[in-house]
């Protein structure tokens, strides 16, 4: 990164998880600004989970970066007021007092902080790609949050991760940015040519040139610059797949493990099947299952904001730099699979896109320390459903597939070409060598010439073309809410429909008592619904305390209980 010009506006970086690319971004930040050719970094990342544990780690790099006194890195969450190691605590009349109450100066540079519209302004803020995102469509404050982002090195990590309708958000943000004379950096570990080619303008390459391109690399918009590789960090993975992902499945596996002496990391695609993988851990082998406070429990999710702040914690002191070698499983979904600084000895998966497996096989052997005898090498079980994956196409499971009676495709993971082209690649190769192999199967996995080619060998054409459909669909929805700033400045935006960051539903928001505690002993406030649980509620509506142990409580005429599993709903008479 240090050696790509600083003429540059828009550079991608390519390399694989835990290369180091986060010190990269502050490497080009720390010469662009000494250059005088940005003031400020908005690093943008796909989850709030992430933005919490980057926050802090880069509040901790600014004070070696900087001269007394270095700025505070603020977290760009709404709802959060969050500047250094400092909290702010809401005061009516949209005052804010802070915890360490450093004087008027501190709170004069902490004015962005207090805020989600002046989170763009600070000097240095780490938060969601949604902030960002919100620059450029079609709500209020958008020409505050774009000026305010102009003057930064707009950074956004997992780029890979959005969907068609974030994508053509963030494309036309970039856009406008690099226009106005701004800086980007767009990373990611497991970006294809298809996306690749739409960030940088240019033609996509046939799968023959995509496998052959250059990885570790930088980009420019021109020009590519292969990263030289070190044999010596190149990590074999022993990957294999198998029928069969019940809960008792992937028990039985993690506990094999465990009990030779592993830390084993279980990511499954949903949260029921990760309840049930717990469920039969905790009835074989108690003692071998990641605790909270003492309380067998899972990451995802469905928990309250404090209690996973408190479970990300607890996940990097159990599978963390540093941490004790002890036999231990910890189970939970995507939640696991980024930004948490984690390093299992065996990682069992259900099968997931081939972007997303390489994002969960990233936390396997992540530091140099010493292993348990049999897992000197990382391992990878991939499990996977009974039966052929054409039926995914009419009816999901595991949260692979879609309804395919439906109007339009719905689900989380709905590419079965590139589920089955997934597939292929562990069973045809059960040895991969990371980074060297990155490329060929990310390409292999989602290049289009792949996914039509074993589309027509199984007849998944229809589905492939509804695919598609559903793709631009999005792509045309986002165009009709961008801010496109070539236009004359508008004199209102629309007020009759809700304009969001993602597609979706959103879920209601429970606001607790105040003397509310949670299954770890802690006191929670909120609780987001899953959308499809809180159909008619609007969030207002105060819930009634039924139980405190485990919590029960019941919004309107829909029942909840809050335990240490996370949140369920509970099932009507």
């Amino acid at each position: 990164m240090a050696g790509t010009s600083l003429s540059e506006n828009l550079v991608i970086l390519e390399a694989e998880t835990g290369a180091g690319k986060t010190e990269a971004a502050l490497w080009r930040f720390a010469q662009l600004y000494e250059s005088g050719a940005v003031d400020s970094l908005y690093f943008a990342l796909p989850t709030r989970a992430a933005a919490r544990q980057l926050q802090s780690r880069i509040n901790k790099t600014l004070q070696t970066m900087f001269s007394d006194p270095p700025p505070e890195a603020v977290l760009a969450i709404p709802g959060q007021a969050v500047s250094g190691e400092a909290q702010g605590i809401r005061l009516p009349a949209f005052e804010v007092k802070w915890d360490d109450d450093t004087g008027i100066e501190s709170r004069a540079k902490r004015w962005a902080a207090e805020h989600a519209t002046r989170f763009l302004a600070a000097q240095i803020a780490v938060g969601t790609v949604d902030q960002a995102m919100m620059a450029g469509l079609q709500v209020k404050h958008a020409h505050l949050r774009g000026s305010a982002l102009s003057r930064s090195l707009l950074v956004v990590d997992e780029v890979h991760a959005s969907d068609a309708w974030m994508t053509e958000i963030q494309r036309s943000v970039l856009r406008d940015h690099l226009a106005l004379g701004g800086h980007a950096l767009l990373m990611s570990a497991t970006l294809g040519a298809v996306a690749r080619s739409a960030w940088r303008a240019t033609p996509l390459p046939s799968l023959q040139e995509a496998e052959q391109t250059p990885y570790p690399a930088v980009w420019t918009k021109d020009d590519c610059f292969p990263v030289s590789s070190d044999d010596s960090a190149q990590k074999e993975v022993a990957i294999s797949a198998r029928k069969g992902w019940s809960g008792e499945d992937a028990a039985a596996e993690a506990i094999s493990a465990a009990r030779r002496g592993a830390r084993v990391l279980v990511i499954r695609n949903t949260v029921d099947r990760a309840r049930e993988t717990l469920a039969a851990c905790v009835n074989e082998a108690p003692n071998l299952v990641f605790e909270l406070n003492d309380t067998p429990t899972l990451h995802h999710s469905r928990f309250a904001a404090e209690d996973r702040a408190l479970l990300d914690a607890r996940v990097e002191d159990v599978l963390g730099k540093g941490s004790i070698a002890q036999a231990v499983i910890v189970i939970g979904t995507q939640t696991l699979e980024q930004s948490l600084d984690i390093d299992a000895d065996i990682l069992i998966t259900d099968l997931c896109p081939m972007d997303v497996l390489l994002q969960r096989i990233g936390r396997l052997h992540r530091h140099c320390r010493s292993r348990p005898d049999g897992f000197e090498r990382a391992s990878a079980l991939v499990l996977c459903p009974e039966g052929d994956l054409g039926r995914l196409t009419s009816e999901p499971e595991n949260g692979l597939g879609a309804y395919g009676q439906n109007a339009t495709l719905s689900g989380v993971y709905l590419d079965v070409p590139g589920l089955a082209a997934t597939l292929r690649e562990i069973e045809a190769a059960p040895l991969w060598r990371i980074p060297q192999m990155n490329r060929r199967l990310v390409e292999r996995a989602t290049h289009p010439e792949r996914l039509d080619e074993i589309a027509a060998q199984h007849g998944w054409e229809d589905y492939r073309r509804r695919e598609t459909g559903k793709t631009i669909a999005e792509i045309m929805g986002a165009q009709n809410v961008i801010l496109d700033r070539r236009e004359a400045f508008p004199c209102s935006f629309p007020s009759d429909e809700v304009i969001r960051t993602r597609l979706g539903e959103s879920g209601a928001i429970v606001t607790f008592p105040d003397d509310t505690i949670g299954p770890f002993g802690s006191p929670v406030t909120t609780l987001a619904l899953p959308a499809h649980w809180s159909r008619e509620l609007t969030g207002d509506e105060p819930p009634e305390i039924i139980a405190k142990a485990p919590l029960t409580f019941r919004v309107e005429a829909a029942g909840f209980v809050y335990d240490a599993s996370g949140l369920t709903r509970l099932e009507e008479d």
